[in-house]
């Protein structure tokens, strides 16, 4: 019985671990569509690594490459609330300082629907905090999953 009882706990100490170091990995995402949401310059570059590539795939299959501070600039010229992308984190993995995290969103413009797609984060961890390093995301206006 002790045995089970100290498997227990250490399995639960291991899983309250997980959890925890998940919410450390989310939290520069959250941040990133926070700012979006409050048109927060400050709080959107501060989700980014030095370096970041921002990507999309076109409905053609190419990948054009956006630059992140163009991003920022353009959040910062948007009234709060315009900006509004609803994800649902269906994966997180992470390996030492190096995650990657799935996420499908519905996308809303000034609070209508605009599109809807999946974006891919790699993040890396550096001084103690973890930042987006890659994002790439696909988009379209049907087939949307359903995000809480």
């Amino acid at each position: 019985m002790n045995r089970i009882l100290g498997f227990t706990l250490l399995l639960s100490t291991f899983c309250l671990g997980q959890q925890s170091g998940n919410q450390e990995v989310e939290k520069p995402i959250h941040d990133l569509f926070k700012a979006m949401k409050n048109a927060d310059p400050e709080l959107l570059k501060s989700a980014f690594a030095e370096g970041a590539i921002f990507q999309t795939i076109t409905k053609e299959g190419a990948v054009k490459t956006d630059n992140v501070q163009d991003f920022i600039s353009t959040v910062s010229k948007v009234s709060k609330d315009d900006l509004d992308e609803r994800i649902t984190i269906e994966a997180i993995h992470v390996d030492g300082n190096l995650a990657s995290v799935f996420t499908p969103y519905q996308f809303y413009y000034k609070g209508k629907f605009s599109h809807c797609g999946a974006n891919s984060f790699q993040l890396v961890k550096q001084n103690d905090h973890w930042k987006i390093q890659y994002l790439i995301d696909t988009r379209r206006k049907d087939n949307c999953p359903n995000v809480k």
